[in-house]
């Protein structure tokens, strides 16, 4: 037998505590066949010099598509004041392509620029009569100019809000260019659905970087609908994408509940089922592309003090946040949808928002039972101690992105005060409760780059050298490991095939130029380790 690749004088961290070290591996047909150094032949030999190779990373929770279109959009994300801010967006203007009808900005962070807001008015000296969509980096609000406000028909005074969402005004009634949650979408559509030849090329660039930071498997959170779709047709993109080579990581996409409809064949009450078409359903595809769960978004962000909480925001003039829509309409649908083989993502941040997921996911599993493929909360921010054994003893995986911790943890404190604080992004107390942390990064909304949140779970400093939240919800280096390893793959549902080193398991792997756990006990940072390798299933996806 001949090996198809073959690595030697390495240092593996396998992940699998039944095994967790080895000096090498073999790959055979796109799975790991052997550990150390098998005396096989191998049409490729390669002498890592002692390189440390781990399980490739996987991003439990990231929106690749976003993140692929505003790699070619205007970058807001270095603007530290307004003045730069209008500075990039007229460079954006004189560089726009003549047939590019909007011009499309994102990563504006208002606490970047000391919290305030663009000005219409110099949006629309820059823009002229070009519609501007400036997406803000949580993704549940934008700022757009007059002509977009004119165009979905809320510039006037006296226009309605819909439903889960809010078109910022002054105190004339007049708009001043913000848009918050399902608002966000009146605009939206405007110039939705994006092609798909578009999306495919988003996705190329997206990955591509993902594979040059070892990432190998994501989640994509949220597709077809919603203010967070794209193209109704999103995933025949991915499949295009996989079929030319653009697609360079495994990837599970979940549809947005706003997509399903009504089902029938399954026997019993047919109106109280929601799927898509042929009875498709989370799992459907494989190990390349694949059905996640279905994503319903409870509640809207944080920072936009949107997040449905129990207890007011601080300063916000008695402000808990609310719904993306009625709750009983939500908790009907996301029935429907469970009961029809749908597991569930539900997007809650506020901790009213965390009591209503935990509800109906706990209704869901007492009637059906629980899946293969776990249910999850995204985002997890503010958990209540009385929620932690709740999401425990329902087996719900939480996603909390500690990449937030850096750039906003500022903002959380100032939102949320002390007791608060020290509810959110948790992490040892999930694990002393029993709770499964899927470690993902939220991209764009924040840094994706798995080794930097490996070291921010571990420190959980801020963007000024301050812990944020008790010390004791520090994780150890193997812990912040595992969550983007071996318990993210298992939140996906494959962590029978991906997420450790082991023989049987897919050849997915990232090769480090130092060993993390070395790093650590030194006292250094392991977010200044290089990658020097990535492979999926065996083949090099990036080279460094």
């Amino acid at each position: 037998m001949q090996l198809d690749l073959l690595l030697v004088n390495a240092d593996v961290l396998t992940m699998d505590p039944r095994r967790p070290a080895a000096s090498g591996l073999g790959v055979l047909g796109g799975r790991i066949v052997a550990l150390d150094e098998p005396d096989l032949p191998a049409a490729q030999t390669v002498d890592l010099g002692g390189r440390t190779v781990l399980p490739g990373f996987v991003d439990a929770h990231c929106h690749t598509t976003w993140f692929g279109l505003g790699l070619a959009e205007v970058d807001l994300s270095g603007c530290t004041s307004l003045d730069g801010l209008y500075a990039a967006l007229e460079r954006g203007m004189a560089q726009k392509p003549a047939d590019e009808p909007w011009l499309m900005a994102t990563g504006f962070y208002p606490g970047a620029v000391g919290g305030a807001l663009p000005e219409l008015d110099v949006l629309d000296r820059i823009t002229g009569g070009t519609p501007l969509f400036v997406r803000h980096t949580s993704g549940h609000a934008a700022v757009v100019n007059s002509e977009a406000l004119r165009r979905a028909g809320i510039l006037d005074p006296g226009v309605p809000d819909p439903e889960g969402g809010r078109v910022g005004r002054d105190a004339a009634g007049r708009a001043t260019g913000l848009v918050e949650e399902t608002a966000q979408a009146v605009v939206q559509e405007l110039f939705r659905p994006h092609p798909v030849e578009k999306i495919v090329a988003a996705l190329d660039r997206a990955t591509a970087r993902y594979a040059a930071e070892g990432i190998t498997t994501f989640a994509e959170a949220g597709v077809g609908g919603g203010w967070i779709g794209h193209n109704p047709s999103e995933l025949l993109a991915y499949q295009r994408a996989r079929e030319s080579g653009a697609l360079h990581a495994r990837a599970q996409v979940m549809p947005v509940l706003d997509v399903l409809h009504g089902i029938g064949g399954l026997g019993g009450a047919d109106d109280d089922v929601r799927g898509l078409d042929l009875g498709l359903r989370t799992g459907f595809g494989d190990d390349e592309l694949m059905l996640g769960p279905v994503k319903v978004f409870v509640d809207g962000s944080l920072l936009g003090e949107s997040a449905a909480v129990t207890e007011a925001f601080c300063g916000s003039g008695h402000s808990t946040g609310w719904f993306q829509d009625d709750p009983e309409r939500m908790a009907a649908a996301v029935r429907a949808a469970y009961r029809a083989g749908w597991s569930v993502a539900a997007h809650a941040i506020g901790d009213r928002a965390i009591d209503f997921a935990i509800d109906v996911l706990e209704q869901c599993q007492r009637a059906h039972g629980r899946r293969r493929f776990p249910n999850r909360i995204e985002h997890a921010s503010i958990v209540r101690p009385d929620q932690l054994p709740r999401l425990a003893a329902a087996g719900i995986v939480v996603t909390p992105q500690i990449g937030f911790l850096r750039p906003m943890a500022a903002q959380f404190r100032r939102l949320l005060g002390p007791e608060r604080s020290d509810w959110t992004y948790r992490g040892r107390s999930f694990l002393d409760a029993g709770v499964r942390v899927a470690g993902s990064s939220d991209r764009p909304v924040a840094d994706g780059d798995v080794l930097r949140s490996v070291q921010a779970w571990t420190d959980r400093l801020d963007g000024d050298g301050r812990r944020f939240g008790p010390a004791a919800e520090r994780l150890g280096i193997l812990e912040a490991l595992a969550a983007h390893t071996c318990e993210a793959a298992k939140a996906l549902g494959m962590g029978d095939r991906i997420g450790t080193l082991a023989p049987g398991k897919l050849a997915d792997l990232v090769v480090l130029e130092e060993n993390p756990l070395e790093v650590h006990r030194r006292g250094g940072s392991v977010e200044h380790i290089g990658i020097a390798a990535t492979y999926r299933g065996g083949v090099a996806t990036h080279r460094a």
